[in-house]
Protein backbone atom coordinates (compact mmCIF):
# COMPACT_ATOMS: atom_id res chain seq x y z
CA UNK A 1 0.00 0.00 0.00
CA UNK A 2 1.57 3.79 -0.75
CA UNK A 3 2.15 6.21 1.92
CA UNK A 4 -0.97 7.51 3.20
CA UNK A 5 -2.54 10.88 2.60
CA UNK A 6 -5.23 11.13 4.88
CA UNK A 7 -6.54 9.69 8.73
CA UNK A 8 -8.91 6.95 7.05
CA UNK A 9 -5.77 6.11 4.63
CA UNK A 10 -3.35 5.50 7.75
CA UNK A 11 -5.73 3.28 9.52
CA UNK A 12 -5.94 0.87 6.60
CA UNK A 13 -1.68 0.99 5.73
CA UNK A 14 -1.77 0.20 9.41
CA UNK A 15 -4.21 -2.50 9.30
CA UNK A 16 -3.05 -3.98 6.10
CA UNK A 17 0.89 -3.58 7.25
CA UNK A 18 -0.47 -5.78 10.51
CA UNK A 19 -2.48 -8.61 8.19
CA UNK A 20 0.78 -8.77 6.11
CA UNK A 21 3.26 -9.55 8.42
CA UNK A 22 0.77 -12.33 10.09
CA UNK A 23 0.31 -13.19 6.24
CA UNK A 24 4.04 -13.75 5.20
CA UNK A 25 6.51 -13.40 7.99
CA UNK A 26 7.87 -16.00 8.86
CA UNK A 27 8.66 -15.23 12.35
CA UNK A 28 4.59 -16.00 12.51
CA UNK A 29 5.28 -19.77 13.67
CA UNK A 30 4.66 -22.12 16.45
CA UNK A 31 8.12 -23.65 16.29
CA UNK A 32 6.54 -26.93 16.16
CA UNK A 33 8.65 -27.97 13.10
CA UNK A 34 6.36 -27.22 10.57
CA UNK A 35 5.00 -24.18 8.75
CA UNK A 36 1.85 -24.03 10.71
CA UNK A 37 1.43 -19.88 12.21
CA UNK A 38 0.78 -18.90 15.35
CA UNK A 39 -1.72 -16.37 14.21
CA UNK A 40 -4.06 -16.32 11.20
CA UNK A 41 -5.80 -13.23 11.29
CA UNK A 42 -6.16 -9.68 13.63
CA UNK A 43 -8.57 -7.20 14.57
CA UNK A 44 -7.52 -3.61 14.23
CA UNK A 45 -8.70 -0.39 16.18
CA UNK A 46 -7.38 2.73 17.22
CA UNK A 47 -7.57 5.17 20.00
CA UNK A 48 -6.48 8.75 20.52
CA UNK A 49 -4.27 9.46 23.34
CA UNK A 50 -6.14 12.09 24.75
CA UNK A 51 -9.19 9.95 25.59
CA UNK A 52 -9.90 10.22 29.32
CA UNK A 53 -10.73 6.74 29.39
CA UNK A 54 -6.59 6.40 29.85
CA UNK A 55 -6.54 9.01 32.72
CA UNK A 56 -9.23 7.04 34.78
CA UNK A 57 -7.62 3.52 34.35
CA UNK A 58 -5.22 5.30 36.69
CA UNK A 59 -7.94 4.93 39.26
CA UNK A 60 -9.35 1.76 38.08
CA UNK A 61 -5.50 -0.49 37.46
CA UNK A 62 -3.55 1.99 39.38
CA UNK A 63 -1.54 5.02 39.64
CA UNK A 64 1.15 3.48 37.84
CA UNK A 65 -0.55 3.09 34.65
CA UNK A 66 0.68 4.80 31.76
CA UNK A 67 -1.37 7.34 29.50
CA UNK A 68 -0.32 7.58 26.21
CA UNK A 69 1.70 10.33 26.84
CA UNK A 70 3.19 9.00 29.42
CA UNK A 71 4.78 6.05 27.78
CA UNK A 72 5.68 8.47 24.74
CA UNK A 73 7.70 10.73 26.48
CA UNK A 74 9.34 8.00 27.78
CA UNK A 75 10.70 6.94 24.30
CA UNK A 76 10.78 10.28 22.85
CA UNK A 77 12.30 12.85 26.02
CA UNK A 78 11.67 16.53 24.72
CA UNK A 79 9.48 15.49 21.83
CA UNK A 80 6.66 18.09 23.88
CA UNK A 81 3.82 15.73 21.78
CA UNK A 82 0.32 16.72 22.84
CA UNK A 83 -1.43 13.89 24.20
CA UNK A 84 -4.31 14.78 20.90
CA UNK A 85 -1.22 14.41 18.29
CA UNK A 86 -0.92 10.80 19.53
CA UNK A 87 -2.75 7.19 18.49
CA UNK A 88 -2.52 3.90 19.91
CA UNK A 89 -3.15 1.16 17.55
CA UNK A 90 -3.91 -1.87 19.39
CA UNK A 91 -4.87 -5.17 17.31
CA UNK A 92 -6.49 -8.23 18.61
CA UNK A 93 -4.88 -11.65 17.56
CA UNK A 94 -7.75 -14.30 17.85
CA UNK A 95 -6.29 -18.05 18.69
CA UNK A 96 -6.95 -20.29 15.62
CA UNK A 97 -9.27 -23.34 14.62
CA UNK A 98 -6.65 -26.04 15.25
CA UNK A 99 -5.56 -24.46 18.67
CA UNK A 100 -8.73 -23.66 20.24
CA UNK A 101 -9.82 -27.35 19.12
CA UNK A 102 -7.12 -29.08 20.78
CA UNK A 103 -7.49 -26.55 24.38
CA UNK A 104 -10.95 -27.14 24.24
CA UNK A 105 -10.72 -30.82 24.82
CA UNK A 106 -8.39 -30.42 27.78
CA UNK A 107 -9.36 -30.06 31.37
CA UNK A 108 -6.48 -29.51 33.50
CA UNK A 109 -3.56 -29.10 31.86
CA UNK A 110 -2.83 -26.73 28.18
CA UNK A 111 -2.80 -28.61 25.10
CA UNK A 112 0.20 -28.27 23.25
CA UNK A 113 -0.74 -25.93 20.50
CA UNK A 114 -2.10 -23.38 23.60
CA UNK A 115 1.15 -23.32 25.08
CA UNK A 116 3.67 -22.70 21.77
CA UNK A 117 1.05 -19.73 21.06
CA UNK A 118 1.59 -18.41 24.90
CA UNK A 119 5.24 -18.74 24.25
CA UNK A 120 6.35 -18.86 20.43
CA UNK A 121 3.17 -16.90 19.59
CA UNK A 122 4.22 -13.91 21.89
CA UNK A 123 7.03 -14.13 20.48
CA UNK A 124 5.66 -13.57 17.18
CA UNK A 125 3.86 -10.92 19.06
CA UNK A 126 7.12 -8.72 19.68
CA UNK A 127 8.00 -9.06 16.41
CA UNK A 128 4.80 -7.69 15.03
CA UNK A 129 5.37 -4.82 17.45
CA UNK A 130 8.32 -4.28 16.61
CA UNK A 131 7.72 -4.52 12.79
CA UNK A 132 5.01 -1.59 13.40
CA UNK A 133 7.16 0.70 14.80
CA UNK A 134 9.91 0.31 12.60
CA UNK A 135 7.27 0.37 9.28
CA UNK A 136 6.01 3.93 11.08
CA UNK A 137 9.59 5.36 11.93
CA UNK A 138 10.86 4.42 8.54
CA UNK A 139 7.40 6.62 6.91
CA UNK A 140 8.62 9.36 9.22
CA UNK A 141 6.35 8.89 12.45
CA UNK A 142 7.38 8.56 16.06
CA UNK A 143 6.22 5.49 17.14
CA UNK A 144 6.45 2.67 20.40
CA UNK A 145 5.47 -0.24 21.89
CA UNK A 146 4.70 0.56 25.23
CA UNK A 147 5.47 -3.33 26.66
CA UNK A 148 8.73 -2.86 25.26
CA UNK A 149 9.94 -0.29 26.85
CA UNK A 150 12.78 -0.86 29.19
CA UNK A 151 10.51 0.41 31.89
CA UNK A 152 7.43 -1.50 31.25
CA UNK A 153 7.09 -4.19 33.91
CA UNK A 154 4.55 -6.29 36.31
CA UNK A 155 3.17 -4.15 39.30
CA UNK A 156 2.29 -5.38 42.74
CA UNK A 157 -1.51 -4.15 43.21
CA UNK A 158 -3.50 -3.79 46.22
CA UNK A 159 -6.70 -3.98 44.19
CA UNK A 160 -5.71 -6.85 41.51
CA UNK A 161 -2.81 -8.32 43.24
CA UNK A 162 -0.62 -7.69 40.31
CA UNK A 163 -1.04 -4.85 37.20
CA UNK A 164 1.08 -3.57 34.37
CA UNK A 165 2.12 -0.34 33.71
CA UNK A 166 0.69 -0.78 30.62
CA UNK A 167 -2.18 -3.05 29.80
CA UNK A 168 -2.61 -4.36 26.07
CA UNK A 169 -6.25 -5.13 27.22
CA UNK A 170 -7.19 -2.26 28.43
CA UNK A 171 -5.87 -0.33 25.57
CA UNK A 172 -7.77 -2.74 23.21
CA UNK A 173 -11.23 -1.55 25.36
CA UNK A 174 -10.41 1.90 24.77
CA UNK A 175 -9.95 1.25 20.98
CA UNK A 176 -13.43 0.17 20.81
CA UNK A 177 -12.29 -3.78 20.40
CA UNK A 178 -13.64 -5.48 23.19
CA UNK A 179 -14.66 -5.76 27.22
CA UNK A 180 -14.02 -7.93 30.04
CA UNK A 181 -15.40 -11.19 31.10
CA UNK A 182 -15.82 -12.94 34.74
CA UNK A 183 -12.28 -14.08 33.92
CA UNK A 184 -11.19 -11.03 33.45
CA UNK A 185 -9.84 -12.13 29.47
CA UNK A 186 -11.41 -9.91 26.81
CA UNK A 187 -14.05 -10.69 25.17
CA UNK A 188 -14.24 -9.40 21.56
CA UNK A 189 -16.14 -9.78 18.48
CA UNK A 190 -13.68 -12.75 17.69
CA UNK A 191 -14.38 -13.68 21.06
CA UNK A 192 -11.91 -13.88 24.18
CA UNK A 193 -9.49 -16.80 22.71
CA UNK A 194 -6.55 -14.34 22.20
CA UNK A 195 -3.81 -12.09 23.15
CA UNK A 196 -3.38 -8.36 22.28
CA UNK A 197 -0.67 -5.82 21.10
CA UNK A 198 -0.62 -1.92 20.44
CA UNK A 199 1.66 0.71 19.30
CA UNK A 200 1.81 4.05 19.72
CA UNK A 201 2.38 6.65 17.60
CA UNK A 202 2.38 10.06 16.49
CA UNK A 203 0.42 10.75 13.45
CA UNK A 204 -3.85 11.36 13.27
CA UNK A 205 -6.42 8.43 12.77
CA UNK A 206 -9.75 8.70 13.75
CA UNK A 207 -10.91 6.66 16.60
CA UNK A 208 -12.08 3.12 16.41
CA UNK A 209 -15.83 3.93 18.07
CA UNK A 210 -16.27 2.34 21.19
CA UNK A 211 -20.04 0.08 20.99
CA UNK A 212 -20.31 0.13 24.64
CA UNK A 213 -20.56 1.93 27.64
CA UNK A 214 -19.98 -0.48 30.11
CA UNK A 215 -16.52 -2.83 30.65
CA UNK A 216 -18.63 -5.89 31.41
CA UNK A 217 -20.81 -5.45 28.25
CA UNK A 218 -20.39 -8.28 26.24
CA UNK A 219 -19.98 -11.10 29.50
CA UNK A 220 -23.38 -12.48 29.77
CA UNK A 221 -22.46 -12.96 34.03
CA UNK A 222 -22.28 -9.39 34.42
CA UNK A 223 -24.66 -8.05 31.91
CA UNK A 224 -27.67 -10.67 31.87
CA UNK A 225 -26.78 -12.38 35.50
CA UNK A 226 -26.32 -15.87 33.38
CA UNK A 227 -23.55 -17.83 32.27
CA UNK A 228 -20.73 -18.23 34.14
CA UNK A 229 -19.63 -21.01 32.01
CA UNK A 230 -15.52 -20.25 32.41
CA UNK A 231 -16.12 -21.31 36.20
CA UNK A 232 -16.56 -25.11 35.49
CA UNK A 233 -13.39 -24.61 33.18
CA UNK A 234 -10.87 -23.61 36.20
CA UNK A 235 -8.61 -26.41 37.06
CA UNK A 236 -7.66 -24.58 40.29
CA UNK A 237 -11.36 -22.89 41.10
CA UNK A 238 -9.69 -19.44 41.09
CA UNK A 239 -12.77 -18.50 39.50
CA UNK A 240 -16.27 -17.51 41.66
CA UNK A 241 -19.17 -15.79 40.96
CA UNK A 242 -18.51 -13.89 44.36
CA UNK A 243 -14.89 -13.24 43.67
CA UNK A 244 -14.66 -13.42 40.18
CA UNK A 245 -10.83 -13.89 39.46
CA UNK A 246 -8.20 -14.86 42.16
CA UNK A 247 -5.05 -13.99 40.35
CA UNK A 248 -3.14 -15.38 43.48
CA UNK A 249 -4.49 -18.89 42.27
CA UNK A 250 -4.42 -18.98 38.79
CA UNK A 251 -0.31 -17.62 38.94
CA UNK A 252 0.55 -20.11 41.26
CA UNK A 253 -0.86 -22.24 39.00
CA UNK A 254 0.97 -21.28 36.44
CA UNK A 255 4.04 -20.65 37.07
CA UNK A 256 4.19 -23.59 39.08
CA UNK A 257 2.36 -26.64 38.10
CA UNK A 258 1.71 -25.91 34.18
CA UNK A 259 5.71 -24.74 33.79
CA UNK A 260 6.39 -28.04 35.06
CA UNK A 261 3.84 -29.86 33.29
CA UNK A 262 4.95 -28.31 29.58
CA UNK A 263 8.85 -28.54 30.45
CA UNK A 264 8.35 -32.26 30.97
CA UNK A 265 5.84 -32.93 28.68
CA UNK A 266 6.31 -30.87 25.39
CA UNK A 267 9.97 -30.45 25.84
CA UNK A 268 10.46 -26.33 26.11
CA UNK A 269 10.76 -23.61 29.03
CA UNK A 270 7.18 -22.24 29.25
CA UNK A 271 3.54 -22.34 30.95
CA UNK A 272 -0.04 -21.48 30.03
CA UNK A 273 -3.45 -22.39 30.88
CA UNK A 274 -6.71 -20.24 29.18
CA UNK A 275 -8.90 -23.06 29.65
CA UNK A 276 -11.49 -21.04 30.90
CA UNK A 277 -11.13 -19.26 27.11
CA UNK A 278 -12.37 -22.04 25.58
CA UNK A 279 -14.95 -24.19 25.70
CA UNK A 280 -17.41 -21.20 26.82
CA UNK A 281 -20.02 -19.42 24.87
CA UNK A 282 -17.53 -16.57 24.47
CA UNK A 283 -14.53 -18.44 23.23
CA UNK A 284 -15.22 -17.03 19.59
CA UNK A 285 -17.86 -14.28 19.28
CA UNK A 286 -19.47 -12.09 21.66
CA UNK A 287 -22.24 -14.28 23.07
CA UNK A 288 -25.75 -14.09 23.28
CA UNK A 289 -28.62 -15.96 25.45
CA UNK A 290 -29.34 -18.54 22.61
CA UNK A 291 -25.84 -19.36 22.85
CA UNK A 292 -26.80 -20.99 26.26
CA UNK A 293 -28.93 -23.02 24.70
CA UNK A 294 -26.23 -25.05 22.70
Amino acid sequence: MSMPVSAQDSAAWITQTILDFLQNSPENSLANGTTEKAWETALVGFSNGADPIYASYKDHVGEFHWTPLEAFDLAYPGANAPAEELTVISYILPQTEATKADHRQETRVPSERWTRTRIFGEKTNEALRRHVVATLQEAGYQALAPTLLPDWKMMPSERFFLASRWSERHAAHAAGLGTFGLCDAMITPLGKAMRAGSVIARLSIEPTPRPYTDHHAYCLFYSQGVCGKCIDRCPVNALSREGGHDKKKCLAFLRGVTADYVKNTFGFEGYGCGLCQTGVPCESKIPTLEDLED
